[in-house]
């Protein structure tokens, strides 16, 4: 089998933690210089942004910056810097719980990216921690969702990347979440949920179908008090927003959500007062590398459970819980089965929950 060519090393220093575009020149084409192909390659850039970048040498191949009369050459490299979106920097610190030569574990807040996506590129995870920690290689080991606060882990060396990866996609990390959402007597916990969920791109809420499921979720009520629950989640597999929709399934969505049940209209980017009370609080492993055995806990709480007057007071009302969907379709109750592994996402990086 014929083995995949390894690109150059980017000659172009990260910025605030972020790669620098990389582009790879067509094997053949009609373009007598590299602006013209730009020029073509990418219509939604004004071409005065081009011949600026051009004119200035900010675009740069392997043997350093070119200029606007630079001939186009057959499978060549170019690096240059994107032009970065305006983004609302989220006023919560990133942690940093644990370091070695290996790996980085961080308690990540609620609103932040973990990796560079869409409208959020500076302010995420990966790009503050490769810029503060001075490791430009970092990269994720999983992916937690922007909405959700806790525990997060990365990987220092690219070689290291697939035994952690690795460690996920083999069920073999033990997670646990927290979770505040209405308080529903009727319902029966513990249980242990399973559906089929779909994700399609460009639709911002998955759903549950009426197939073989692929998906498992472990819910505990821990304590309740005033209407509110306070609930221990155990992810069994690593569908998106499983736990979010599992929880709404059930009639007690979690407080904050956006999206479940109903998709509400996003809020101001500089509105933080709503975090979604979903918090990844503990992540138990044996590390596949120095065999070391690993259990990490989050520092972070919920709003909503610790200091419920500030949460009553931000302008959005507590929902009250729904009724339950057929527990015959996708839940069981499950008081006996329980797994100490917990699938995430493998090599690639998969959906974030």
């Amino acid at each position: 089998m014929r083995r995949k060519r390894k690109a150059p090393t980017a000659p172009l220093p990260q910025r605030r933690g972020v790669d620098p575009v990389h582009l790879r020149l067509p094997a053949e084409g009609p373009w007598p210089t590299v602006r013209a192909y730009l020029a073509e390659r990418l219509p939604t850039v004004d071409p005065a942004r081009i011949d600026a970048l051009l004119s200035g040498r900010e675009i740069v191949g392997v043997d350093g910056p070119i200029g606007p009369e630079e001939p186009f050459r057959p499978a060549g490299h170019l690096w240059l810097y994107r032009d970065l979106p305006a983004e609302v920097p989220v006023p919560f610190e990133l942690e940093v719980l644990y370091r070695d030569d290996h790996l980085v574990v961080v308690d990540k807040p609620h609103f932040l990216a973990t990796t560079p996506r869409g409208r959020h590129v500076v302010e995420t995870a990966l790009s503050r921690l490769r810029h503060g920690l001075d490791l430009p290689a970092l990269s994720p080991a999983h992916r937690l969702d922007r909405l959700t606060a806790g525990l997060a882990m990365f990987v220092v060396r690219p070689e290291d990347r697939g035994a952690y990866q690795t460690l996920f996609r083999d069920r073999l990390v033990r997670k646990e979440y927290q979770a505040v959402a209405p308080h529903d007597p009727a319902l029966a916990l513990p249980r242990t949920v399973r559906s089929h969920i779909v994700k399609e791109r460009g639709v911002i809420a998955a759903r549950e179908l009426d197939a073989p499921p692929n998906s498992e979720s472990r819910i505990d009520l821990v304590e309740h008090r005033d209407g509110l629950g306070r609930y221990r989640l155990r992810p069994l597999s690593g569908r998106t927003h499983q736990l979010r929709l599992h929880m709404s399934g059930l009639g007690v969505p979690i407080l904050g959500d956006p999206v479940y049940p109903v998709v509400l209209p996003e809020p101001a980017p500089d509105d933080f007062r709503r975090p979604l009370q979903l918090l990844a609080s503990v992540v138990e492993f044996t590390d596949p590398l120095t065999g070391r055995p690993h259990r990490f806990e989050t520092r972070r709480t919920l709003a909503a459970w610790v200091d419920p007057q500030s949460w009553a007071a931000a302008d959005a009302p507590v929902p009250a819980p729904r009724p339950a969907r057929d527990p015959d379709r996708g839940s069981d109750e499950d008081t006996d089965r329980d797994s100490d592994r917990d699938r995430d996402h493998g090599p690639g990086l998969g959906p974030a929950i």
